[in-house]
């Protein structure tokens, strides 16, 4: 194959690409707008009905009834499609990583039904992880239908993963920046154009939806202000980073205990339904108290803008006791969903409990001498330094902080906090939350596997470095042969038309690990269990070394 075709390939290639995102994009802003709308009915809906049961005590036990029941058909939904639990980050990170497959069309109905019917019910539960999960799978079908072969695929869910993300929060940027931080912690040409386009359509269609299905076309934060100030708001910024890092570190392990606490009872009793009952019940009672611990937490941030005069109160109570209460039962609830593996998302009920605890900081400081002014950037520190702990993606908090508010002059304390909370989690040594849950989803790896390949012309590897290769999950190059010369096989290594490469990786579906290393390298020339001592020789007689480290 000359040169010529293989460039003519490369075009073609990133000609589907850019194609495949534009479809992607399209039927994820259609699918998730529609999910989004509802998601809004649904939550403002339940909070009328536990208003309604709050005032009328004697029918408070209809409503645990319901509660129970709902539980039950939750935990039917996860028992018969247990991919769907969680929030819906960890399953569509592994499944564009290659590590999770599913059948979309159930994942699409499935989590679709869930969720919406979790937020009906009152749960501290936000659209944003299932709408990625939806477009995820979006993506997934439509290179089912399309029939595109496993590395566009990936493109094709990251793609619509990174469109759902952006429709539910309004927020392209962070749909783009989700792509790289997130799911496959790289920058390529590839995964850009992919996300790219995806985002642009459904925002799109999503603009165009808005208005008939009642969503609005404003950062969802909108309202916050930064008032000019001097520079002499950087010492309570900085000491509410620091103790809503912690608050944001306790959360952390409270999650992980929750979740090896109700594996025990899931396993001991061998029943979700009555897994589910627990948050379920939990959240019923929260939600009689107050109507601030219910759905994503929009409604409640919106009531601490300009020092919470808006806020509903709990039985009359002063304001510190208000947010004080309303924090710790979102807290609680919160944990108790991601314990229970409840089909819904935690990151918006995040910001609620960042936000809330910013909002009682901003009182303290008050007293101390802050001015009042300084509340509502005390408030939004604190959102995004609660966020970025929990799940250690500075950049995306960065970015989604300032999207959601749609004011760039909070750029520098946003900036700063999320540096301090960043500091803080690696002092207690905490990985990113959403990439713990996918280590523990993931059954164990099979044993590894050596591949030796040969970079053919039109191959996606061929003039690229390694690391802008979409290699298949949990492969590494330890090897590159070029001429018989053995070549560093670091990440800025450029590979070459005709380099013979060792590949390592432990692949959990065989038949897809070897088409997709097909189709980022060329051809392969044999395959062997890794760490045999023994050297082994190519088709054209070239001796293939037991590799060296990998980059």
């Amino acid at each position: 194959m000359s040169m010529k075709q293989g460039v003519g390939e490369k075009f073609h290639r990133g000609i589907e690409i850019v194609a495949v995102g534009v479809l992607t994009g399209a039927f994820v802003g259609v699918i998730v707008t529609l999910y989004n709308a509802l998601i809004e009915l649904s939550e403002e809906f339940s909070r009328g009905y536990y208003t309604y049961f709050a005032r009328h005590p004697a029918m408070i036990p209809l409503l645990f009834a319901a509660l129970l029941l709902g539980a039950i058909v939750v935990g039917g939904f996860v028992r018969f499609l247990p991919i769907i639990r969680g929030s819906g980050f960890p399953q569509t990170e592994g499944a564009a990583q290659g590590l999770l497959r599913f059948k979309w069309y159930k994942v699409l109905t499935g989590m679709f039904a869930a969720s919406l019917l979790c937020v009906f019910m009152g749960l501290s539960a936000g659209s944003e992880g299932p709408s990625l999960m939806i477009g995820g799978a979006c993506g997934d079908g439509l290179s089912s239908v399309t029939r595109r072969n496993p590395v566009v695929r990936r493109y094709q869910i990251t793609g619509g993963a990174c469109a759902g993300l952006a429709v539910a929060l309004n927020a392209p940027l962070t749909g783009i920046v989700f792509a790289y931080e997130e799911t496959h912690k790289r920058f390529t040409p590839e995964v850009f154009a992919c996300s790219f386009t995806s985002v642009v359509v459904a925002m799109i269609i999503r603009s165009a939806l808005a208005p008939a299905l009642g969503l609005f076309n404003r950062p969802i934060f909108s309202g916050f202000v930064m008032k000019e100030t001097s520079i002499g708001f950087l010492p309570y910024t900085m000491l509410a980073a620091v103790m809503v890092s912690l608050l944001g570190i306790a959360f952390y392990f409270a999650a992980l205990f929750a979740r090896k606490l109700f594996r025990k009872i899931r396993i001991k009793r061998g029943k979700w339904a009555l897994q589910m009952a627990i948050p379920f019940l939990l959240a019923g009672a929260a939600g009689l108290i107050t109507t601030n611990v219910m759905g994503g937490g929009l409604h409640f941030i919106e009531g601490l803008r300009g020092g919470s005069e808006e806020l509903e109160r709990i039985f009359s109570s002063p304001l510190w006791a208000t947010l004080l209460a309303a924090v710790i039962l979102r807290f609680a609830v919160t944990i108790a969903n991601i314990g229970a593996e409840v089909p819904c998302c935690s990151s918006l009920p995040m910001f609620a409990i960042g936000a809330g605890a910013g909002a009682l900081l901003s009182l303290l400081f008050v007293k101390i001498g802050m001015d009042s002014a300084l509340t509502d950037t005390v408030i939004v520190v604190c959102l995004a330094t609660f966020f970025a702990t929990v799940v250690k993606a500075p950049f995306t908090s960065i970015i989604m902080t300032v999207e959601l508010t749609g004011e760039f002059t909070f750029l520098l304390p946003v900036v700063l906090s999320v540096a301090i909370s960043y500091f803080v989690s690696s002092m207690f040594h905490t990985e990113p939350m959403y990439e713990k849950f996918l280590e523990e989803m993931l059954e164990e790896q099979g044993k590894k596997e050596r591949v030796t390949v040969r970079v053919r012309v039109g191959a996606a590897a061929a003039g690229k470095r390694i690391r802008d290769v979409l290699w298949p999950s949990s492969a590494y190059v330890t090897q590159i042969l070029r001429e018989g010369n053995a070549i560093p096989s670091v990440g800025s290594a450029e590979l070459m038309y005709g380099d013979i490469l060792t590949v390592e990786g432990a692949p959990r579906e065989k038949e897809e690990y070897f088409a997709t290393l097909r189709e980022a390298a060329g051809e392969i020339l044999q395959s062997f269990p890794a760490g045999e001592p023994n050297a082994e020789e190519a088709p054209d007689g070239t001796t293939l070394q037991p590799p060296g480290e990998g980059e």
